[in-house]
């Protein structure tokens, strides 16, 4: 299993003073996130998209380069690139370029994104919402395969032959689809033969069992390679030193990044109660210590029927600079390769 962080490079209101956090400050502390991590040997750093005032990940490529430059083995990914609402072209030019500043360490995840502000702001019609995804993925996979095509589609001018440059250091770009509960989009994902990127930010894991199956099931009648089929999780995660130390590192954030989303969304409010049970066994956040949480992600992989890529979502204890970076430190060093090990050894006993 590849175990990593996702970051959105969030922006977080102290709530002991009200200030709202340096933008310059949170983008040296991210990219001293990506060296660490780097440093004790996580497998993968992602960084979000968005187009709202509280982050700064509206140019992942840009923020990715840069973590380029200062790591040496961990590998660099969307997470997600909001494929919908950009150009197919442009992203696969950056992303490749990436991968030849990274020398061959560059993946994308595309989706439509938890939020829509990128649609209006790039000039599209949400109610054209699936059919953009669906037209400016087949491109993009197009891309992927060949520098020169002809294509046609409705919300782009066709490509007739023109060469997109320049091409990665890979043969190809990994390129992941991530979803959140709509069962077309892990069909997609098996048709497709592309790995899948589960979005779990509540609940729990194994009322996602049902979807990755269907996944599983598409990909089998599609007739794609069993052993390319991969699927990972993206879930909200921290550890500490004690289980108390690391829901408090985490929790503020959480409640504030909740808070605003409810209330764009009609959801009620988040509560304490509601963050404790996330916490518990049956939760799915992966908060605590190196053991609790390991035992997590043993038990989430278990769920699904085996996940090959687990990626934590920490930004919402951004405040907590000294704390974050324990965490990453204790997931490097500690939780993966307890987590390592234990499959390792499962595999080996069949």
């Amino acid at each position: 299993m590849e175990i990593g962080i996702d970051s959105f490079a969030m922006l977080v209101i102290d709530p002991k003073t009200g200030h709202l956090q340096s933008a310059t400050d949170r983008m040296t502390s991210v990219l001293a996130e990506v060296e660490l991590a780097d440093s004790v040997g996580l497998d993968v750093f992602g960084m979000g998209e968005h187009h709202r005032e509280n982050a700064l990940d509206s140019a992942p490529a840009v923020i990715l380069a840069a973590a380029a430059a200062r790591t040496k083995t961990i590998r660099l990914t969307s997470a997600v690139a909001v494929i919908s609402a950009a150009d197919p072209v442009r992203i696969f030019q950056e992303f490749a370029t990436l991968d030849l500043i990274s020398k061959g360490r560059a993946e994308l995840v595309v989706g439509r994104g938890s939020f829509t502000e990128a649609y209006p702001l790039f000039g599209y019609d949400l109610r054209d919402y699936d059919a953009l995804f669906v037209e400016k993925l087949d491109l993009l996979l197009k891309l992927n395969d060949a520098p020169h095509i002809k294509w046609q589609g409705r919300f782009r001018p066709p490509l007739n032959g023109e060469g997109v440059y320049p091409r990665p250091h890979q043969d190809r770009l990994p390129v992941w689809l991530g979803v959140g509960g709509t069962p077309e989009s892990f069909a997609r994902a098996g048709t497709l033969g592309l790995p899948l990127m589960v979005a779990i930010i509540g609940g729990s894991f194994d009322r996602f069992r049902p979807l990755v199956e269907l996944y599983r099931r598409a990909w089998q009648v599609a007739g794609h390679p069993l052993v390319k089929q991969r699927v990972g999780v993206h879930a909200m995660g921290f550890v500490g030193d004690t289980d108390e130390a690391a829901r408090e590192a985490f929790f503020p954030g959480w409640h504030q990044m909740m808070s605003v989303a409810g209330k764009e969304r009609g959801w009620l409010p988040p509560s304490r109660a509601q963050f404790e049970a996330m916490c518990g066994p049956g939760g799915a956040f992966l908060i605590g210590t190196p053991q609790t949480v390991a035992a997590k992600m043993l038990a989430a992989s278990k769920a699904l029927g085996g996940v090959s890529r687990i990626t934590f979502q920490m930004s919402t204890a951004a405040l907590e600079t000294e704390a974050m970076r324990r965490s990453i430190e204790l997931l490097g060093t500690k939780v993966a390769p307890a987590v390592k090990a234990a499959l390792g050894k499962a595999s080996r006993h069949g």
